[in-house]
């Protein structure tokens, strides 16, 4: 056994050690506020701060350095902290859609899925690796839409747990899989799968050539590879300091360790081999309803009377709401110390994406369609 592959296993037993420490037994079914606090409170307090220990205001290279080298650390302590209150807000899909009018928030996050699959050309029978699969709402949906298999792989225990409970409980065991891993180091071997698809993960990454070349290479040729990435628009100066705030912000509360323009994600996906055919910003198609919407606090902008407790959750005022009520139970001892800065980041980081979006500096929907070539040769 190599030093690297001895260094990855203890990492692993000590990432899932801590996982169980901090969240106990039975950790699939426990979702939402009510998972929230029934933490270990001391083990929380650790995961707060491994979050958040590089994450000092700073922007500096040093700094970005510090993050980029943290990434699996970080990442996997990130999702410790945020993933309830992303259950809480969110669901178990996290992530933004398009909305049409009329259209309720459910129904826009399953159709951007189902978008997603239709790019990637997905078929029944299919064997589909879903990078960064979150707590498995996304492959459940997709799973259900295409008659595929899917594979989820996640850096965080926790939420691989629960996404093999969740389903379980959908009676998609025999579809889906969830499994421990890092997507810049991938336990899969070459040409596995017939098709590839990330939904706001890669970002994480600490360079987009590292997790673009692990998917080109366990992606069988000929195979599609369909990507939603979060990236700074084109209009993104990094010189500029107000529009480096505003990444900035979205890198505090979202645990990335840099935000990087798109230039950078379309170069990297050539630059691994793949043959990009499709690069389009969704969120430039001057929809009615704004992507961000759900985080502006607007009303206007709720499409169905369902839509009012989702909506009131993840705006301006329900997350005052959520952040002030957490703030009284961790005086009270009765949430992990801790908690109040999660939710604070967690503010910072929607404050950004809503400026970002407003001003077109920032994309969470830049769809990437891209096919590895039937030669192989760059592998």
């Amino acid at each position: 056994m190599t030093s690297t592959t001895q260094d990855t296993s203890e990492l692993r037993r000590r990432q899932a050690q801590f996982t169980e420490e901090l969240h106990g037994d039975d950790i699939g079914s426990k979702s939402g506020l009510s998972a929230f606090l029934s933490k270990n409170k001391s083990a929380q307090k650790e995961a707060v701060a491994k979050y958040l220990r590089n994450w000092d205001g700073k922007t500096d290279k040093e700094a970005e350095n510090r993050r980029l080298e943290d990434y699996n650390e970080g990442t996997h302590s990130y999702y410790n902290v945020v993933t309830d209150f992303y259950e809480y807000g969110w669901g178990t899909s996290f992530h933004f859609s398009r909305f049409y009018k009329g259209e309720n928030f459910n129904a826009s996050v399953a159709r951007h899925e189902h978008y997603l699959a239709y790019k990637a050309g997905i078929q029944e029978g299919d064997l589909v690796l879903d990078v960064g699969c979150g707590v498995g709402g996304p492959a459940s949906e997709i799973a259900r839409f295409t008659g595929c298999n899917i594979v989820g792989l996640n850096n965080n225990d926790y939420q691989v747990a629960k996404a093999n409970w969740n389903a379980k409980r959908s009676n998609l065991q025999n579809q889906l899989q969830f499994v421990k891993g890092d997507f810049m180091s991938m336990d899969f071997d070459d040409n596995t799968f017939d098709k590839v698809y990330a939904i706001e993960a890669t970002c994480h990454a600490p360079k987009l050539e590292g997790v673009y070349g692990e998917i080109y290479r366990v992606l069988k040729p000929g195979g599609t590879f369909a990507v939603y990435e979060w990236v700074m628009s084109d209009n993104y100066d990094e010189s500029n300091a107000e529009h480096r705030r505003i990444a900035y912000e979205i890198e505090v509360g979202d645990g990335i360790p840099k935000m990087y323009p798109a230039q950078v994600a379309r170069d990297a996906l050539k630059n691994v081999g793949f043959d990009v055919t499709l690069a389009r910003d969704l969120a430039e198609e001057q929809d009615e309803v704004p992507w961000y919407y759900p985080l502006t606090g607007e009303w206007k902008y709720v499409q169905t009377i369902g839509d009012l407790a989702t909506f009131f959750r993840t705006s301006f005022i329900g997350r005052k709401f959520t952040t002030f009520m957490v703030y009284l139970m961790e005086l009270l001892g009765i949430a992990p110390q801790g908690s109040t800065k999660v939710t604070l980041a967690l503010e910072e980081a929607a404050v950004g994406i809503v400026a970002g979006g407003r001003s077109k500096l920032f994309t969470p929907m830049m769809l990437f369609v891209a096919r590895k070539p039937n030669d192989n040769k760059h592998v």
